[in-house]
């Protein structure tokens, strides 16, 4: 297909800023969501299918999507769920030994508009310099003065609740039922990496809809209680916070990750804010407190916990430290089998620097077991 024979398409920011480009595939339509862009070199497959990017249009910064086409293992959910993908140079033509689809075909049977032939140096300059911000992808070329007012009448993500957007409806499990550990998981936006990680270490687990009771969950007889990750605002998540607060006060093993994360600290009574920008990439330093040791790490979150109240809060220890900026990349409760990352110890896309958290949870139930005489 030829450059020319592409059709004209935009990216319209909420402040009115425009970005001319190309529709991927001749796809005509229209979508807004949240722009941000993720700084990973490889891991598109992974990134457009996590749902913690649900409601969010995707800036890939690495100048070539597509080139190694699709793989149906290659995913953290059952579809795609970014709201649109904008990039620059689009590879109709893949090469790699397993892949069983193209990139193109990929995003059509999941219904995504994308745009290609995008400065994204300068989209994503602009958006580190003004924040993230609400924006629409368009073929609809001549009706800027209609696209701007549709697109004033979409939400911000401050405020938003998403997670029940992406959530299971009926629980379901993973792992052996013989498995050693029985684990409860808080679906606010899972990906099956996680749970992976979780099956991997003998742990049979039974994932929950988002606004599962505690009453509900501890039914299952769990060892440990999971929370993880997922989109939008962590505050709107009442029943979410309510169940974390009320594992931590009767003290069973509790890891969050991620917007679990966010939702343990606003249950041990530490707010959270929007960032300018968030963290999106896999390549992203961390230092753990406890043992000094710096880590490369996978992110991709929009919030964080208040680095003030964390740091001043008497039950809270802070055990890890985002490098680039100083926020708050870990916790653990100080008296309670209770402690979180807001990174993504999964990876996928990925290094697996911090896969020792799922170990050190399983450590967590163990030592949190009664001792027998």
């Amino acid at each position: 297909m030829r450059y020319q024979d592409h059709k004209p398409a935009l990216i319209l920011l909420a402040d009115g800023t425009i970005f001319h480009g190309k529709s991927v595939g001749n796809v005509e339509g229209t979508t807004f969501g949240e722009v941000c862009f993720n700084t990973g070199m490889t891991g598109y497959q992974e990134i457009f299918t996590d749902p913690s990017y649900f409601g969010q249009i995707m800036v890939t910064t690495n100048a070539h999507i597509g080139n190694y086409g699709t793989f149906s293992d290659d995913v953290e959910s059952d579809d795609i769920k970014i709201a649109g993908l904008v990039c620059r140079n689009f590879s109709y033509n893949f090469s790699r030994q397993r892949s069983d689809m193209s990139l193109e075909q990929f995003l059509k049977e999941n219904n995504l508009l994308s745009i290609s032939n995008v400065d994204t140096r300068a989209l994503v300059a602009y958006i580190r310099d003004n924040g993230a911000m609400n924006a629409v992808i368009s073929t609809r070329v001549n009706e800027i003065d209609s696209l701007k007012k549709e697109l004033a009448e979409v939400p911000t993500m401050a405020g938003l609740e998403l997670a029940s957007k992406v959530s299971t409806k009926e629980p379901y499990f993973i792992g052996e039922k013989d498995a050693k550990y029985k684990i409860a998981a808080l679906d606010i936006g899972v990906k099956k990496n996680i749970l992976r990680n979780l099956a991997k270490r003998d742990c049979y687990v039974k994932v929950f809809p988002y606004n599962s009771t505690y009453e509900e969950m501890s039914k299952f007889n769990p060892d440990g209680y999971f929370l993880s990750n997922g989109p939008g605002d962590p505050e709107p998540l009442k029943d979410a916070i309510i169940l974390a607060k009320t594992i931590i006060e009767k003290n069973k093993p509790l890891f969050g990750i991620c917007l679990g994360h966010q939702v343990i600290g606003l249950a041990i009574g530490v707010s959270t804010y929007k960032m300018h920008n968030g963290h999106r990439g896999i390549n992203h330093p961390i230092k753990n407190l406890t043992t000094g040791k710096g880590e490369i790490t996978s992110q991709n979150h929009g919030f964080a916990i208040n680095i003030e109240e964390a740091e001043n809060h008497p039950d809270i220890e802070v055990t890890h430290r985002h490098l680039n900026d100083n926020t708050i990349a870990g916790l653990k409760h100080k008296s309670k089998n209770c402690f979180s990352v807001q990174y993504h110890p999964e990876a996928s896309p990925g290094p697996n620097d911090a896969t020792y958290l799922f170990d050190d949870f399983i450590t967590l139930i163990e030592n949190s077991k009664p001792v027998t005489a």
